[in-house]
């Protein structure tokens, strides 16, 4: 199945204007995803499969992932289409929005859990 693309600048010009901002999908692998602290403006975390994605009707969707070739985004659109959605991937992914110094929002980086009780003690 073949999946569209979309640009960074046709990207950025649809996010600058409400009536057609798409829907915005984080679709990074578990690894990439915890151990960043951005994300493009809105994006929603979809599991990488699609399971349990409730994204809003209607709405463009657009997915980015880590990988300059998109793999990850696009084996999530393939789940997503196929579901109805209106898909497209980011060319280049989160990784070259970045270089571009386009907006990104911040968001938590993972915390290490505590130690277990008495795994300190010499």
């Amino acid at each position: 199945m073949s999946v569209s693309r979309i640009s960074k600048e046709d990207l950025k010009a649809r996010l600058d204007n409400p009536d057609s901002a798409p829907t915005i999908v984080d679709a990074r692998l578990k690894y990439p995803y915890e151990h960043s602290t951005v994300k493009l403006p809105g994006a929603l975390r979809v599991a990488p499969d699609g399971t349990g994605a409730q994204l809003p009707a209607g709405r463009d969707v657009v997915l980015y992932d880590s990988d300059p070739d998109e793999l990850a985004g696009e084996r999530l659109a393939v789940a997503l289409i196929k579901r109805g959605y209106q898909v497209s991937v980011l060319k280049g992914g989160i990784g070259d929005w970045l270089n571009a110094k386009l907006p990104v929002e911040t968001k938590d980086s993972p915390q290490a859990p505590p130690p277990a009780p008495g795994a300190l003690k010499g």
